[in-house]
């Protein structure tokens, strides 16, 4: 099997790499100018990277060293109706098995948008369990597999205290996932977690900076209103909102629209 090295998608089995990988063709991702389209084997992939599992601000994160393609880290979420691993990477490995299982192993999956997709197929048939993904995005599935479940409208319950919350944005059917116990929200690339963590941004395709018209960030608040939360987990390792996670996205939405309708810069 063959992993796209941009993005870290993992394709079905194969004597060959894939022509192209569609995902890093679509303008929200890009193919390196430099090197082109390139592929790694999964097995020399894992030969040359280790796992990188540790505490991130209260969740386990799970990624690789080097980092590789987008460097996402997966979150291990804990709940009484089982464990979820939030978003998902591409290193998988015995070490990786050992210390989920030890936690508890996982009930299902949930990622954020396409470009989190990475070996999820190969997590679910590990740990026999359901990856859940919304609808919309059925086309960006590269890797087909009976694990993965669509689901479909705004909001999907997990069960102890976790909800799927459809946002769109950066894709049309970008989710976030709501953690009502620890009044948290994972939030991938969704809501993205940037350097002055009194705020957080949205964008349409961020490696080529194209932005979202007002009206796409305005539903991603109003998707968002309903669930209280205070920290906000973004998609890498320390990419973190420690509090007032409710308000930082109301007054990122607000600050974002003016950037984009009004005259000058925003204040």
């Amino acid at each position: 099997m063959y992993l796209c090295n941009a993005c870290g998608t993992q394709y079905p089995p194969s004597d060959a790499p894939p022509g192209a990988c569609p995902i890093c063709e679509d303008q929200r991702q890009y193919i390196p100018h430099d090197e082109g389209q390139q592929w790694i084997e999964w097995r020399t992939f894992l030969d040359a990277h280790k796992a990188e599992i540790r505490d991130d601000h209260g969740i386990l994160g799970i990624g690789c060293e080097p980092a590789f393609a987008i460097g996402q880290r997966a979150l291990l979420v804990k709940s009484t109706a089982g464990n979820v691993l939030w978003d998902c990477a591409p290193y998988l490995d015995g070490e990786v098995v050992e210390r989920i299982g030890a936690e508890g192993g996982l009930a299902a999956i949930a990622i954020s948008h396409p470009h989190y997709y990475s070996t999820m197929v190969e997590w679910a048939n590990t740990f026999a369990c359901p990856i859940y993904l919304h609808e919309a995005e059925r086309k960006w599935v590269m890797r087909p597999d009976p694990a993965v479940r669509f689901w479909d409208g705004e909001t999907n319950d997990l069960g102890g205290g976790l909800t799927l919350v459809r946002c769109g944005g950066h894709f049309e059917g970008g989710q976030v996932l709501h953690w009502a116990e620890q009044r948290a929200l994972l939030s991938g690339d969704i809501v993205q977690v940037i350097p002055d963590r009194r705020y957080v941004s949205f964008m349409y395709s961020y490696p080529n900076l194209i932005p979202l018209p007002p009206s796409a960030v305005q539903r991603i608040a109003a998707a968002l209103a309903p669930f209280a939360f205070d920290t906000i987990y973004g998609a890498w390792f320390d990419r973190v909102v420690e509090r007032d996670g409710s308000a930082v996205v109301r007054r990122s939405a607000d600050r974002y629209v003016r950037a984009v309708t009004e005259p000058g810069l925003p204040s």
